[in-house]
């Protein structure tokens, strides 16, 4: 689904530092041999994104989809005949599975609430199962304790753990600054038509003034914010700066964000942040829970896409579409990582704003 926004005419240019926004279509027929199956349409990402909204709303028996990328097809998991034929006469690849996402959201939201600190959890439609990872932290007795938990699921989930440790980025240093923190702005919006910005839920909670310098004068003041449950807030420009509608790419340009999107699993997608600049990677999921030390942030876009400590807030986005903000995470941009993306559209609507 997409939200149309307005966009600004006007260009950031925070002084001293370049601190802009953070941050298809065509469909055609391919040609197959009836020999080798019902045919399959030919996708673009944001087609595909379109069409597996309207086809996993529409059908009994959702299991979920996702994108593949390599084929440019979209493929939809189903549990029974009537759904598999819908999808096939929509141009999508149906794959028959044992679980549907209801059973498998039932299975989270079980497991969600009796989380274990340094856990995440994701249903990954490719394999048709809930993922739950366990992070370094989390050994001994909670270990044994959340093996026991996958375990009783009757194969509806599998555990696998990650090296590093699941944390929201959060750092003193450089950006957007406030009470010694430093985040990453998100998407520059507006409400009821005046300027503002979002970032991270767990950078405003912390700081109630934005700063374009550290120690320098107040442009942002902090207007609300979600955390944890969440992770979005919202800041509403003080000073008379710059506000368009742009990512910063860190080479020079910009990439324009027209309106604000929804994630697709498989969807090839780029994060820029103030510390790590610019890095691209693949949504591995959407709807995951993470269990940070300061409490748990559900409904999140869980990626492969790096980030470090002060990308907080930065975008996340794919084209000119926007699709969330930077949470948290584990790993870092040498190694290797994981992230989660508070989801764009829940911030719009929570603050009845627009892209702009």
């Amino acid at each position: 689904m997409r939200h149309n926004r307005r966009i600004s005419k006007r260009r950031m240019a925070l002084a001293g530092a370049s601190v802009t926004a953070l941050v298809a279509g065509a469909l055609t027929l391919s040609n197959a041999n009836a020999a080798d199956g019902p045919a399959v349409d030919t996708l673009s990402q944001t087609a595909a994104s379109t069409l597996a909204q309207d086809l996993v709303s529409d059908i009994k028996g959702d299991g979920g989809a996702y994108y593949d990328a390599g084929a440019k097809k979209l493929v939809v998991n189903v549990v029974n005949d009537a759904a598999r034929q819908k999808v096939q006469a929509a141009g999508a690849e149906a794959k028959m599975v044992d679980h549907t996402m209801a059973e498998l959201n039932s299975v989270k939201k079980d497991l969600t609430e009796h989380d274990v600190t340094g856990t995440s959890r994701a249903v990954d439609p490719k394999t048709n199962k809930l993922v739950v990872t366990a992070d370094k932290t989390v050994k001994g007795a909670e270990l044994a304790k959340l093996k026991k938990q996958v375990a009783a699921q009757d194969g509806k989930a599998v555990l696998k753990r990650t090296a590093g440790e699941f944390t929201t980025k959060l750092a003193g240093g450089d950006a957007i600054y406030g009470a010694g923190s430093r985040c990453s702005l998100g998407f520059n919006v507006t409400v009821d038509g005046q300027p503002g910005f979002l970032t991270a839920g767990h950078c405003t909670e912390s700081v109630s003034g934005w700063s374009d310098a550290q120690g320098g004068q107040e442009v942002a003041a902090t207007e609300g914010g979600s955390f944890p449950g969440d992770d979005y807030g919202l800041a509403m420009y003080t000073a008379d700066v710059p506000h368009p509608s742009e990512v910063n790419l860190y080479n020079g340009s910009t990439q324009a964000i027209s309106g604000a999107g929804e994630a697709t699993v498989g969807q090839t997608v780029q994060r820029s942040g103030s510390t790590t600049q610019l890095h691209d990677g693949e949504v591995l999921a959407v709807n995951a829970s993470v269990s940070y030390p300061q409490g748990t942030v559900d409904g999140l876009i869980h990626t492969n896409v790096c980030a470090e400590p002060g990308d907080s807030g930065g975008a996340l986005f794919s084209g000119d579409e926007a699709l969330g903000m930077t949470s948290g995470g584990s790993g870092d941009c040498a190694s290797g990582g994981e992230t989660y993306f508070q989801p764009v559209g829940e911030a719009l609507q929570a603050y009845g704003a627009e892209i702009g």
